[in-house]
């Protein structure tokens, strides 16, 4: 067995951020009881202006009012009037330091989003360690191509959902969750396992979870030792009495000689996301942002699921009013965030909004089996039919549902009644049989000196007895008085061409 361990340091902060209209607006994470709040993380923008995590609140705001005092004589002499300020000057600044309460249980559901993510490439997937997701790959591996394939996906797909990470691959979790404190991107194989191991300082290899009620990793130091192959290279039964059997599992755990008991995360079967609003959204364009998040977070589950979504509902929170549903239907299966995007918005140009919208919630309670489009190496019908279902999509996410009337094939032999307009999508199968044209005229029309040359016939269709409306006709190819190709047919034993369709 092999388990990838992925540690998401800033998990919190960049949780928070993916909820923001701009992300890259100077922002902060406090924690701490009202009077004594501190920073806890802050983003780049606000780390470029001096906010540090252990900063008290009120500092760190006033870091973005203060002036940034210089000496008379260090002022650029040169410098225009109505020049722009120093990039990174604090002086002058229209930004401010935006702040949001530090919240476990938002860390909690973004590790178990990032699980459901996890379960699309492992069916043994662990929320086991605080921080982290470990997940066993070695069953995966023939499906999803080489381990250096495998992490350049994991890291892409992390990258693209806004998540900081470090990741490591080793023959047991306990082993991967450890070595991930000090490396990225080791894949340690088990020949190598130990040594790796030795080479890890104490305070980061998991020793803080032993025992509560001392810190054994400095009781270890004030006995001499500094990293884990100092330990290993003690006679087990003298480390075991003077350290206890705690240290002696823990040591076993990562070796791979102690089994480690995990609980498997399942994802849920049904989505639901919800993105609040800081201030009253007036303007369909308003929601492109949250609309775009709460889509890649329903790729990511529908990835996890092996799934698609056919229809979603998204549900608008008004400020003054009930809340405005609004359906979701595509013509088939999708997960890929863009299309989702892309079909969403041009549905919600034909939705005007009753009242401001201060909540946003996307609600799938259906999923459906999704099937990925094949790849061809070359151009061809398979890529054609491809074009026409994207087509298809489109033009039913702008015009809607009623207004495309398809053409569907029934089992019926007269012509007029074996193509109906609108007759959906789930009618009876096409007939099998002789070609057809690909246009018939809504009314057969006489044609006697318009047909140059018969290519091809007679096919004779007789049919209708039971109904009232019985035919009897012989059908031709033939050839227009211009080159094209048309569908003819004669009443046997009478005279007189009737033209019935067009072949392209």
């Amino acid at each position: 067995m092999r388990w990838v361990c992925l540690l998401f340091p800033r998990l919190a902060l960049e949780g928070a951020l993916r909820r923001r209209a701009n992300p890259e607006a100077p922002f902060a994470l406090i924690d701490g009881p009202a009077p004594r709040q501190c920073i806890r993380a802050a983003n780049r923008a606000a780390r470029d202006q001096g906010v540090k995590p252990g900063q008290a609140r009120g500092f760190a705001e006033a870091l973005f009012n203060a002036p940034l005092f210089k000496a008379p004589d260090a002022a650029p002499l040169s410098k225009a009037p109505n020049a722009a300020p120093d990039r990174g000057s604090r002086s002058g600044s229209s930004q401010r330091l935006e702040t949001a309460p530090f919240d476990a249980e938002s860390v909690e559901r973004w590790r178990r989003r990032l699980a459901t993510w996890a379960y699309g490439f492992s069916a043994q997937v662990s929320l086991h360690y605080p921080h982290a997701l470990v997940f066993e790959i070695a069953s995966s591996l023939d499906l999803l191509g080489p381990w250096p394939r495998l992490e350049a996906r994991l890291r892409a797909e992390l990258a693209e959902l806004g998540f900081s990470h470090r990741l490591v691959i080793a023959h047991n979790p306990a082993a991967a969750r450890v070595l991930v404190n000090a490396h990225d991107g080791l894949a340690v194989d088990e020949g190598g396992l130990e040594s790796a191991l030795a080479t890890l300082r104490l305070e980061r290899a998991g020793l803080g979870s032993i025992d509560a009620d001392r810190d054994i990793v400095q009781t270890l130091k004030r006995s001499g030792f500094q990293r884990l192959g100092e330990l290993f290279a003690l006679p087990r039964s003298a480390l075991a009495r003077r350290f206890g059997a705690g240290l002696m599992r823990h040591l076993g755990e990562l070796r791979g000689e102690w089994p480690l008991a995990l609980d498997y995360h399942r994802p849920t079967p049904r989505f639901s996301r919800t993105f609040e609003f800081d201030r009253p959204v007036y303007a369909i364009t308003g929601l492109t942002f949250p609309l775009k998040r709460l889509l890649q977070e329903l790729s990511v589950f529908l990835m996890g699921q092996d799934a698609g979504v056919e229809r979603f509902r998204l549900m608008f929170e008004l400020e003054d009013g009930p809340a405005q549903p609004v359906e979701i239907g595509l013509v088939s299966a999708q997960r890929d965030p863009d299309t989702l995007l892309e079909l969403t918005r041009s549905q919600l140009e034909r939705v005007r909004l009753a009242g401001p919208v201060m909540r946003l919630t996307l609600f799938a309670p259906r999923l459906s089996a999704y099937a990925p489009i094949r790849r061809e190496l070359l151009e061809g019908p398979a890529r054609q039919a491809q074009a026409w279902a994207t087509l298809h999509q489109r033009l039913v996410a702008r015009l809607g549902e009623p207004v495309l009337k398809p053409l569907v094939e029934y089992r019926e032999h007269r012509p007029e009644m074996a193509v109906l307009h609108g007759a959906g999508p789930r009618a009876r199968d096409a007939r099998a049989g002789a070609p057809r044209p690909g246009w018939l005229a809504s009314v057969p029309q006489r044609c006697d000196d318009d047909v140059v040359q018969l290519l091809a016939g007679p096919e004779r269709i007789e049919s209708g007895w039971w109904d009232g409306g019985d035919i009897r006709r012989d059908y031709y190819l033939a050839q227009w008085a211009d080159g094209r190709h048309a569908w003819v047919w004669c009443e046997p034993g009478r005279q007189g061409w009737y033209l019935h369709g067009w072949f392209g």
